[in-house]
């Protein structure tokens, strides 16, 4: 990649880290029935999803802040603080003593995830070859969905006779393993040449005229998007309990549900490379809508089974096309900025969804309500990525088909 073998190292680096930041987060929703059946905690379903939203409330800080950070101080060196904060945040999680404390970790932690794929994304755009730009950008953002299937996993085997606090313990194991490896082999991005004095101009360039239009439909993308997907992996599990399910049945599908992130975000992202981004992304957050409606009709489990597969794949899946589809839109010299600025302000998307899934589940509308309030969020994505304005600016990755390309 781009000629030099500390770029293939990147890209490996950045998975890595993505994955545990999928994980970290993921694992919440795995863990939300026993933290609703531990008789000392006594929570209530709107109580655990306000704890779920601390953690996405501190991504919303950190990735506005770390967007910004990073065109200032270089992309390693905000990856690499991230990515030790967080994981030693979720070692804080897993000793937490009370429902206070649990919250106020993850509220902490949060700041880490947030500044994880800004300076990720930023880093593997430029290093990864010209023509699959997406296809490498997918692939390394195809680690959140990976932590995902991780958790539902490890929560499938170890929830009942370990805990939660053994799963939030696994969160931490970056400190020890990617965090030395980061010191060691990641490379600065190949454009980074400290902006400091230019930085300001480039934040301010996002707000004004069409890129001021482009930014704040990208911002209400990534709000849909993400209350899409935190809303559903925090929540469908007990959603499934409550339509009848076991647990392990009911985890299962927050397992097919991440399964099916791995192959929209691959498959999207592929697909991105040849049709470009806008109309991957837009066809993606319609299929979200489908698979959600028909999720709510009574149906034989292989059937909802496949559906949650496609909800998977058209929500989180879809996430990876949306970063993709950012970072396309603006040239490396405001590309984390704008990256951070927009899912930034967009993770408000997230913290709203565990929330309102909550409210949900306590109010007792029952799947059909829950999964219908989630379909017309996904008609509001479909529309905001449709009608982004083509990019003006020269430096962006050109959102074509991979044919039609000339540069980068």
């Amino acid at each position: 990649m781009s000629g030099h073998p500390r770029a293939a190292a990147a890209v490996a680096l950045c998975f890595g880290a993505i994955v545990f930041d999928g994980y970290d987060l993921i694992i919440y929703g795995s863990a939300v029935p026993a933290l609703l059946q531990y008789e000392p905690w006594g929570l209530t379903p709107a109580q655990a999803g306000a704890i779920g939203s601390y953690a996405l409330l501190g991504m919303f800080v950190g990735a506005i802040a770390a967007g910004t950070l990073t065109d200032l101080v270089g992309r390693r060196r905000l990856f690499i603080a991230s990515l030790a904060w967080f994981s030693l945040m979720m070692a804080l999680v897993a000793a937490a003593p009370d429902p206070t404390t649990l919250g106020l970790f993850r509220f902490l932690a949060g700041l880490g995830f947030g500044g994880i794929p800004p300076t990720a994304i930023a880093l593997v755009v430029e290093v990864a070859p010209a023509a699959r730009k997406h296809l490498v950008n997918g692939l390394m953002l195809c680690g959140f969905p990976v932590g995902g299937v991780v958790a539902s996993l490890l929560a499938i085997a170890l929830l009942e006779p370990a805990g939660f606090r053994a799963l939030f313990a696994i969160g931490a194991l970056p400190l020890i393993t990617l965090v030395p490896l980061a010191v060691w082999l990641l490379p600065e991005s190949p454009s980074f040449s400290g902006r400091t004095r230019t930085q300001r101009g480039e934040l301010a360039r996002l707000l004004r005229g069409r890129s001021s239009i482009a930014t704040l439909l990208f911002v209400v993308a990534n709000f849909c998007g993400f209350l899409l997907v935190f809303g559903l992996n925090t929540w469908l599990p007990q959603l499934m309990r409550g339509a009848g399910y076991e647990l392990g049945s009911a985890l299962a599908f927050l397992l097919v549900l991440n399964v099916g992130a791995i192959a929209g975000g691959i498959g999207g992202s592929a697909l991105a490379d040849g049709v470009g981004s806008r109309w991957v992304a837009t066809a993606l957050f319609a299929a979200a809508v489908a698979a959600l409606a028909l999720i709510a009709v009574p149906l034989p489990t292989v059937v909802l089974h496949l559906l949650v597969f496609v909800a998977g794949a058209a929500t989180t899946g879809n996430q990876i096309v949306v970063y993709g589809y950012v970072a396309a839109h603006y040239p490396p010299t405001n590309r984390a900025t704008a990256l951070g600025l927009s899912s930034g302000i967009g993770r408000l998307g997230a913290v709203t969804g565990p929330a309102l899934g909550g409210a949900l589940v306590a109010a007792g509308i029952g799947l059909a309500g829950n999964v219908g309030v989630f379909a017309i969020v996904a008609v509001a994505g479909a529309l905001a990525c449709a009608l982004v304005p083509r990019p003006a600016a020269t430096g962006a990755m050109a959102d074509t088909p991979a044919t039609a390309r000339t540069t980068s």
